[in-house]
């Protein structure tokens, strides 16, 4: 999943062994040559990272950055097809309206914390998943940014253009629907990033559901905590 960070749009990519890396290099070479829009990266043995800005004044998240970024995706998953993460292929699905459920948690409050979201087509079937460390932040801070990391999911990588968002977070919910004013001064830039994302959906709905109704979303949160404090990373952001 690729991660909106100060430093541009952020992904590794890990490999089975340096060999594999530079084969991958090579083909991003082409590709970045033919779309005229060249990443900063940098490889170490296996791992491949890269951020992604447009180059203008301001070092901007844009379109282009994003088309850059699936094309890389599709590269490294299948040389010659293109295929999403999970395996779903791309030019085949096509969905129209998605659901999506969004949660995130802190354990400590603040303290170590992970977003999590799951995208279901209408009839209820998982069509992708995803759960992200982020590091030392809040609960609610970490249940902001699943709404964020769904949404341009369900934006970019399906080009939908209705989608239901289902939290159990009442707070989240409630601001969205501007029934609650965003007090917490912390939650204003993921507020506001998350307010220029709405009006790229022709319908959004933004509705409150039991903690028990978003047990998918929260088991990605868990998962991404489990794994990072097993196996602590550096992260970019």
């Amino acid at each position: 999943m690729w991660n909106e960070t100060k430093h541009g749009l952020y992904k590794q990519f890990v490999f089975t062994d340096f060999r594999a890396a530079w084969e991958f290099m090579g083909r991003v070479t082409e590709l970045v040559n033919e779309m005229d829009h060249h990443p900063r990266w940098q490889n170490e043995w296996n791992v491949v990272e890269f951020w992604l800005t447009t180059h203008n004044d301001q070092r901007e998240i844009t379109e282009k950055d994003w088309d850059l970024a699936h094309a890389i995706d599709a590269l490294a998953d299948h040389p010659n097809e293109t295929k999403l993460d999970n395996g779903v292929d791309k030019k085949s699905t096509h969905f129209t309206e998605l659901q999506l459920y969004a949660d995130g948690g802190s354990r400590g409050n603040p303290g170590p914390s992970a977003s999590g979201f799951v995208l279901l087509d209408m009839a209820g079937n998982v069509v992708y998943e995803d759960g992200v460390y982020l590091g030392i932040t809040t609960n609610n801070q970490a249940e902001y940014q699943a709404l964020k990391l769904g949404l341009e999911a369900a934006l970019h990588t399906f080009q939908v253009r209705e989608i239901y968002v289902y939290m159990d977070s009442m707070l989240v919910v409630n601001q969205m629907k501007h029934i609650f004013k965003v007090k917490n001064r912390d939650l204003w830039p993921i507020h506001d990033a998350i307010t220029r994302l709405v009006p790229k959906f022709k319908k959004i709905s933004f509705d409150h559901v039991p903690r028990e109704l978003n047990k998918l979303a929260d088991a990605q949160v868990n998962k991404a905590l489990d794994i990072e404090l097993q196996h602590p990373t550096q992260h970019v952001g």
